[in-house]
This record gives structure tokens, sequence and C-alpha cells, in this order.
């Protein structure tokens, strides 16, 4: 599969993007015919919710649906991999999938073009990636002139890519050529393959990097970034229209991320099934990293200040950014709802101060 090449702005990006609203509107109709007509109680609502990579970061989704949590809540839903955040939110913003798990780049960007879309909780709040090289790429200056591997232009990866290449003394314009290749999986392949000089990398992929002999280049968890990482986000119509739909798919997160936090066995036998991986040592690796508070906290609040730092780093392109307010992208009255209520701290055996 051919990579595509980007250096400076992407002349093509808005034909880019109306082929690939085509593309996400057939894949999601394939997905949720079967899924729509099924039966189901009148109480139970029927819910289509994407994300947009194949990592732990997703894993509080995948036990949400697999322990059974979504139909505690009275909810169906029906979850929909989508390759990159970007095209995530073009299904939340067209209404095919309403609720989504998505990189704050991704929301914020969409924002500031116009789209509608808020956090409605902040599920992963710290940065996770490491910028892994080929064997023989051990400094900065090896790497200039080659190419780096992301998901898609304006996702997570991409933004992750730039801040690590800046930290390390690049310039991700002229250094380096920036490619999307799509999954995390699948910029491993193209590292591995030797089509990529670099790319960044999520546990448990890292791990697997590692124990191949790639080199850590740059741990961008060490470079000192407050950021908004992968939430779940909607649109504010949305919430107008469907409120309880919201309310349930919040509860339900928030009951996830403490069942994480409480059955280990359990989320680890859950991403060995959505990863495909059998490697004991790198799931519970990824596992135990994926659980810690200051990543996966139990208040589910969007980090205010993790979203200045995407507005700050777009604001160098985009005027429109400058302007922004982090609050302009998030409606955390669900999340306040169950604080304020006690429910989190019932959760934990914490009595609410």
């Amino acid at each position: 599969m051919p990579l595509l090449q980007f250096k400076g702005k992407t002349a093509t990006r808005e034909g880019w993007q109306m082929k690939m609203k085509s593309i996400i509107s057939q894949v999601v109709l394939l997905c949720t015919i079967v899924f729509l007509n099924s039966p189901s109680s009148a109480q139970t609502a029927k819910l289509a919710a994407a994300y947009g990579a194949l990592s732990a970061d997703q894993l509080v989704l995948w036990v949400a649906k697999d322990a059974g949590i979504f139909a505690r809540n009275n909810l169906d839903v029906q979850l929909i991999f989508f390759t990159g955040g970007a095209l995530a939110v073009m299904a939340m913003v067209s209404g095919d999938t309403p609720i989504i798990q998505a990189s704050g780049p991704a929301i914020v960007s969409a924002g500031l073009a116009g789209a509608d879309g808020v956090y409605v909780a902040g599920g992963i709040v710290s940065l996770d990636y490491q910028l892994m090289t080929l064997p023989e790429i051990k400094t900065p200056e090896q790497l200039k002139g080659g190419s780096v591997a992301i998901a898609r232009f304006g996702g997570a990866a991409d933004f992750v890519a730039r801040f690590a290449l800046s930290k390390i003394g690049l310039n991700p314009l002229k250094d380096v050529t920036i490619v999307q290749v799509g999954t995390t999986p699948d910029r491993l392949t193209a590292l591995e393959a030797r089509r990529v000089q670099a790319t960044v990398l999520v546990p448990p992929t890292t791990f697997q990097a590692q124990k191949k002999g790639f080199y850590l280049l740059a741990d961008v968890a060490t470079l000192g970034l407050a950021y908004q990482h992968q939430g779940i986000a909607t649109t504010r119509r949305f919430i107008r229209e469907r409120p309880d739909i919201v309310r349930n798919f919040v509860r339900s997160y928030i009951e996830a991320v403490h069942r994480m936090k409480s059955d280990r066995q359990g989320g680890i036998k859950t991403l060995a099934k959505y990863l495909r991986l059998d490697d004991k040592e790198v799931l519970e690796k990824t596992y135990d990293n994926s659980i810690s508070d200051n990543k996966l906290p139990p208040k589910q609040y969007p980090t205010l200040e993790g979203l200045k730092t995407i507005l700050d780093q777009l604001a160098q392109k985009d005027p429109k950014a400058k302007a922004a307010k982090p609050q302009d992208f998030v409606d955390s009255r669900f999340i306040e709802e169950f604080d304020k209520a006690g429910f989190i701290d019932g959760l934990y055996g914490r009595r609410k101060n």
C-alpha cells in the first residue's frame, strides 16, 4: 500500500475529506444494518459509537462493552473502528456515530473548522507515546532526511510526532517527511519493513517494538506536556436531543474505568481479545501502564490544561486557535453530576468530602 506523503500544507485535503465522508457512511451502514434491526427492550437505546485507534487507550470502551456495563445502563452499543481519529470525528459530526472516543487534536481541529464537538469525559489525560526508530538510528541527526509514520494528518499521532521531533531539535516540516500509514500495528509493520525510518507508538506496540530491537529515540511522556489524549466526545446537538443517552454513556465509562482498576485479570483478557495478542509479558506491562491514575483518573474530567497545549500548538498554523479557549471544547455537566452526587467516590469506597 503506497504511503501518502506530506510536506507543509495539504492541498488535496478537501477532496480527501469528501471521499472519506462517503467511505464512512458506507462503513457505518454496513456495520449497523443488522445491529439496528436486532430485537431489544423498549427501554434500551441503540447507539453506534466509534473509536479511531487499535491500542490500549481504547480499553475502557472494550471493557464497558464486554463486561455488560453498557447493557446495565440501558445502552445497546455497537463499537465501530475507524483508521484514525479524524475519520471518527467526521462520523460523529455526520451523526452516523453520535458518540466517539477521539484525540484532542482531532476534536479541537474540527471545532476550529466549525464542526460541533465537545468532550463529555476525559478518558486518557496524558501522553504515552514513544518515538521509535530503526535500530541504527540513535540520534536526531541520523533521522534527518528520513520518513516518520503517523496515522492520519490532524490526529494524535500527527501532533505527537511533530511535538517530539521539535523537542529533539528537528523541524518536522523540513528535516523529515511525515507520511500517513494507518493504525499503530500498521506503523510498526512499516518500520519493520523499513518503509519508514521512525514512527510514534503506544503500548503494547511500544513494548513489542523494543523486544524486536527498535530504538527509543524519545519518550514523549517525559517531555513535560499536559495533554488531552483520548476522550469521549459528542455534539452539542446530540446532548440537547438525547441527554439520557449521553448521561448513561458517561456513567458506563466511569464504571468501566473502575472495573479496569479493580479487575486486572478480566481487563487483561479483554485487552488480549481486541488486540489479538498472546504475549503475557507485553499484555501485563501494557495493562498496568494503562490504569495509572495520572493517565486514567477515576474522576473523568477533560483536562483544560491539556486542551490549551493543543490550542497553543495549532495556533502556529491556525489563527482561530489563538482566540479559542479550552472550555469551548468541553461539556462537563455529566461528570460533575456524578461527582457531586458522590457516585464516583462510592465506586471506590471513599466518603465524599
